[in-house]
């Protein structure tokens, strides 16, 4: 199964972004110009708003009881911390996201937490980068100019919410062929953050 340790941001926080993401895509008035290709992006669905921690790839159910074990010991060496959504960000052409403002410094953290326990528990991890807190909106297989999305986005702040749980979710890939299919998530097991 595809796991990955993750920041679930709440409802509420969900809500505010989904009505700024939906200004974005429904683009400029009729008769402007709008973004070049815009029509190519896959937007994310709201299931996909994360903030991924540790990408561990597929696992094998074996590990899964030292897996939770050793996360559960992250979150709990790592206390709450306030989290909000603010601004935006690219990876090249290939993915538009929102960021994170607020206690940062224990998310990335919790991150190195969550990629420790998976390597003890003999989950390989990619090389290891520094942590770029950021959620997804929409990917592209290049040819689009992200830079419109980006100034739109650029000045959003969410309200602040109290981050209390590290979440294993499970992502299950897409199956069935239908064209902009996405994946679903299922948080497997969550822990409460600090003692």
């Amino acid at each position: 199964m595809r796991l990955f340790a993750a920041v679930m941001p709440p409802q509420e926080a969900v809500d505010e972004l989904r009505r700024a993401v939906e200004a974005v895509r429904s683009g400029p008035a009729v008769g402007q110009d709008r973004a070049v290709g815009h029509d190519r992006l896959r937007w994310t669905g709201e299931a996909g708003w994360h903030f991924t921690l540790a990408f561990m790839g597929e696992v094998g159910e074996p590990v899964l009881p030292d897996l939770y074990a050793r996360l559960a010991r992250a979150a709990h060496r790592t206390d709450p911390f306030p989290l909000r959504i603010h601004g935006s960000g690219h990876f090249g052409e290939r993915a538009l996201w929102v960021g994170a403002a607020g206690g940062l410094d224990r998310m990335r953290m919790l991150a190195e937490r969550a990629d420790a326990a998976a390597r003890r528990a003999g989950i390989p991890m990619d090389q290891h980068r520094r942590y770029t807190p950021h959620l997804t909106l929409a990917r592209s297989h290049g040819g689009t100019d992200l830079h419109p999305h980006l100034e739109a986005l650029a000045g959003f702040e969410g309200t602040p919410w109290q981050v209390g749980e590290l979440s294993l979710v499970r992502s299950n890939l897409p199956t069935g062929g239908v064209p902009g299919e996405q994946p679903r998530y299922e948080v497997l097991e969550a822990w409460p953050l600090g003692a």
